[in-house]
């Protein structure tokens, strides 16, 4: 590839929640942005979280009154702004009187209820449980309050659509490989991490938002050391059938003071998580210990009737969470909270380095972040997201929104209508465009998954490999088997190659063909 210097107002490093966030706010205010990402976006610590838009209702016991108010009060904005990959949910709290007292309880929910203006979402109720539902029948009381969910990878993914949308350049499987600060500027390298070639650009500041790599990029790419250091916990979650038909998810309580959530989950599933247990290494390589399975088990089988065993278990995933590092004494009680550093070393250009967050606070983050990159750029514009409806969110309610596409396509089968209108809202029309039948959807792969959805996500949104399609894209590796896999790594594949020299003909991305990353994991169907 040629070397080039195109000039760029900001650089963003890192394709996560935070990362993707600032790049939509930076570009949305009339800065030129690029954002690398050395690998998928959301591949690392944004698609391995619990999928809640919540409060955090454990951290009013570690006294983050600030942080729980903050969070509450983002629910309703993102629940407005991406009513198709969120939407409410109830919240069951079975009581344990050994564990918290119910005035303990009832106080929590209280404050959890009135922290921050509630539109939407109703209060906290006390209930009971009968011998009906899926707990067991020593347990006959509890609480319900509600928080959100969210489908965590394709926020990030629609967040950098709408970057892109407001003038932003999105470039994966790219690495800043090295940045030198000059007087007025960084000259920064970025290498494809496919075809090893590398380009150099120029930008006015540096915001380094790559997560759990936050305090690594200093030495490796920046040749400085880093400001703070940040504490890596690994949270895992796992995936078992269905453990209640009902639409609520539970939280559970357990001995050594931890909550474990069991969340409705792509139908046919429960998802139960998470642990937290501290981490050192490269955390690409975090995965589920037996332990972790066990713990999270232990927890279910102790509140629920059915009882399930490793072998119970489909899917697993780990994310490394990076934290602040206060010093806690244990992970669970590190801060969820964030905070910024600012280096302008002897007035040479700046960098600015996101430390913490959690995806409920992504959008605060991004809008704090932004207006610090501002006090550089006096003629940026003002802040503008709080109201910035992510694409395929411009509709009034998933029900609504199912009516008129099966009225317009009335030969789609409901599911994976359905999982459309909850996936890509009114954008299902791209993707549906010129078909008439299920013929017309092209080659079967797994479960809802067809061949003019595969080339959506490749042509619209990033995807390049079975794993960005099965895991972050859609979720239908639950229901690949090894072969489902294998057809459409096979047509992924060829695609691409037909796609490559047309795009060779242009000024190409650095990153244009798939890597080889293997599938995390999948239930035979």
């Amino acid at each position: 590839m040629a070397m080039g210097n195109e000039q760029y107002d900001v650089v963003v490093v890192g394709g996560g929640v935070n990362g993707t966030g600032i790049a939509m706010d930076a570009a949305g205010r009339n800065l030129k942005v690029l954002l690398c990402e050395m690998n998928d976006l959301a591949s690392a610590t944004s698609s391995n979280s619990s999928k809640l838009i919540h409060g955090g209702l454990r951290y009013l016991e570690h006294y983050e009154f600030r942080l729980v108010q903050k969070a509450l009060a983002e629910r309703e904005s993102l629940l407005k702004n991406s009513p198709h990959i969120m939407w409410p949910m109830r919240f069951r709290l079975p009581h344990r009187p050994h564990l918290r007292p119910a005035w303990m309880i009832r106080t929590g929910l209280f404050l959890y209820d009135h922290l921050a203006k509630r539109e939407l979402l109703p209060g906290s109720r006390s209930i009971r449980f009968d011998t009906s539902g899926p707990l067991k029948p020593d347990i006959t009381k509890g609480f319900e309050y509600s928080d959100g969910w969210v489908d965590d990878a394709r926020l990030v993914v629609l967040t950098a659509k709408k970057a892109e949308q407001a003038g932003a350049t999105i470039l994966t499987r790219t690495k800043c490989v090295n940045a030198v600060r000059g007087e007025a500027d960084w000259t920064v390298t970025l290498r494809d991490m496919v075809s090893n070639q590398e380009k150099t650009v120029s930008a006015k500041t540096i915001v380094n938002a790559s997560g759990p790599w936050v305090s690594k990029l200093f030495g490796e790419s920046l040749s400085m050391p880093a400001p703070k250091a940040i504490r890596m916990v690994k949270g895992s979650h796992i995936v078992v059938p269905k453990l209640n038909q009902e639409e609520e998810a539970y939280i559970l309580q357990n001995e050594d003071e931890r909550i474990v959530f069991v969340i409705p989950y792509e139908d046919q599933f429960s998802l139960v998580g998470t642990t937290d247990v501290e981490y050192e290494g490269d955390p690409k390589d975090a995965k589920i210990s037996p332990e972790e399975t066990d713990y999270l088990l232990d927890i279910v089988n102790a509140h629920f009737t059915r009882q399930l065993t490793p072998s119970d278990v489909v899917w697993s995933y780990s994310g490394v969470r990076p934290l602040m590092d206060g010093e806690e004494e244990n992970a669970q009680k590190a801060s969820r909270d964030y905070s910024f550093e600012i280096d302008q070393s002897n007035g040479k250009a700046p960098l600015i380095s996101v430390f913490g967050g959690k995806i409920t606070t992504y959008r605060k983050l991004a809008e704090a972040a932004t207006d610090k990159l501002c006090h550089f750029f006096p003629k940026a514009g003002g802040r503008w997201t709080k109201t910035a409806v992510l694409p395929g969110g411009d509709f009034d309610n998933k029900e609504n929104l199912f009516a008129e596409l099966h009225q317009s396509f009335p030969w789609l089968p409901e599911n994976t209508l359905r999982r459309y209108v909850r996936t890509y809202g009114t954008s299902s029309r791209d993707i549906l465009d010129g078909c008439n039948s299920v013929v017309d959807l092209g080659q079967h792969f797994a479960g809802t998954l067809y061949e003019k959805e595969v080339q959506y996500l490749v042509e619209n949104e990033w995807a390049m490999t079975s794993e960005d399609i099965l895991w972050r894209r859609t979720k239908q590796g639950l229901y690949a088997s090894e072969g489902d896999v294998q057809a459409l790594d096979d047509y992924l594949k060829n695609a691409i190659a037909v796609r490559q020299p047309a795009a060779e003909a242009q000024e190409p991305p650095l990153a244009q063909t798939r890597d080889s990353g293997a599938t995390k994991g999948y239930c035979a169907d």
